[in-house]
């Protein structure tokens, strides 16, 4: 059986850790924007202005 190298597994766990942290932030950063996006893009309410005005 070979020996584990305690090193090299620890690296690849913080960087696995530090992948998962980054595509979580970026998720986040995503999901604001899309909602931002979706948030401008929905129809504004008209103006009047195309009808006379009763007086």
């Amino acid at each position: 059986m070979s020996e584990i190298n305690y090193l090299v597994a620890g690296l690849i766990v913080i960087a696995s850790l530090v992948f998962v942290i980054w595509l979580v932030r970026r998720n986040l950063q995503d999901k604001k924007s899309y909602e931002h996006d979706v948030i401008d893009s929905e129809l504004k309410p008209e103006e009047d202005n195309d009808h006379d005005e009763i007086r």
